[in-house]
């Protein structure tokens, strides 16, 4: 790496960094409010602080069976180690949230998918899931564009056939990344968007396809049946694919976010999360609490609008960033 490419990568970190803490913003006033008034007048962690702070992780929408086992591990923390004070607390919580997420991360993101890619020669493919208005096809957008500008060939397939707006919004994504998106219009055959675009990936030597699915959840057995046949005909060009299942969650909504990624990981078989407008809610917690319950990693959060908003998930800096003053 020469020195310019240093000094361009340090800037684009702290670029990141900058949008993850602004994109934070609101879920950080929030936490800290609370956690101030759980320790206020208090010396040390005692019963009615952990009441307190219980209340609080709930109420950032953390989720009650995750913020249970929370509480639970700071317990035997402070039973452990007879005394705890409060100012020690900030410091306790992030280190039992670090571990928690440490459990269920997975491989990480776009440096593994690319890296499988170049070794097998084989085009990845990601078969990206959710309902309709949390953001998916401009995930997909964003995806693209993190995969492009990375000097990855990527494909598209607009393969939400149901809505005209998921598809002339994909080939616009499509056309600002500079990328091929492969369309067969509204009302036609998911399953044959997917088998070109799958199959257009092989002809060109692509690293990625990345295919868009109907947003519908009113019916769970359509769409299991739906998915399904999406697999099936992507397997005839590529018998392994999907590589990756993602579901794309609009954090803004909370715990609904969580009953959402209940009913499709029922579904289909979800490998990866993308927790979306992170940046317009207090409610970020909620990336711990479904990370956690679905045992599914966090693949991306999307903390603001502009492309490279996206960001890989990664649970240090995350956390670090929630506690950040």
């Amino acid at each position: 790496m020469g020195l310019f490419d240093f000094f361009k990568k340090d800037k684009e970190s702290k670029e990141q960094q900058q949008a993850l803490d602004e994109g934070l913003q609101k879920t950080k006033t929030s936490f800290f409010d609370q956690l101030s008034k759980a320790v206020v007048g208090k010396a040390t962690v005692d019963e009615t602080v952990l009441d307190d702070l219980e209340t609080m992780l709930v109420h950032a929408d953390v989720g009650i069976d995750t913020t249970v086992k929370v509480i639970d591990r700071i317990e035997k923390r402070v039973a452990r180690d007879k005394y705890v004070s409060t100012s020690e607390l900030d410091r306790i919580l992030r280190e039992e949230i670090v571990e928690l997420l440490d459990r269920n991360s997975g491989a990480t993101g776009s440096r593994a998918i690319l890296d499988r890619a170049d070794n097998t020669g084989s085009p990845f493919v990601i078969m990206v899931v959710g309902v309709n208005g949390v953001g998916k096809t401009t995930t997909i957008g964003k995806l693209a564009h993190r995969f492009h500008a990375a000097g990855k060939k990527v494909v598209l397939g607009a393969a939400d056939t149901f809505r005209a707006a998921a598809v002339d919004q994909l080939i616009i994504w499509g056309q600002r990344v500079g990328v091929p998106v492969i369309s067969h219009g509204m009302n036609t055959d998911p399953a044959a968007v997917a088998f070109d675009a799958v199959q257009k990936a092989v002809d060109m030597q692509a690293d990625v396809v990345i295919i868009d699915t109907a947003g519908r959840l009113h019916n769970k057995v359509n769409l299991m049946n739906e998915l399904s046949k999406i697999k099936r005909v992507m397997q005839k060009v590529i018998p392994d694919a999907p590589h990756e299942v993602l579901l794309v969650l609009d954090g803004s909504t909370g715990q609904n976010a969580f009953l959402q990624a209940k009913e499709f990981t029922k579904a289909t078989e979800v490998s990866a999360l993308a927790i979306t407008k992170l940046d317009g809610t207090a409610k970020g917690g909620v990336v711990i609490g479904i990370s956690d319950q679905l045992q599914v990693p966090v693949r991306y959060i999307g903390v603001g609008e502009k492309m490279t908003d996206l960001q890989l998930f990664d649970r240090t800096t995350f956390v670090n960033s929630l506690f950040k003053k």
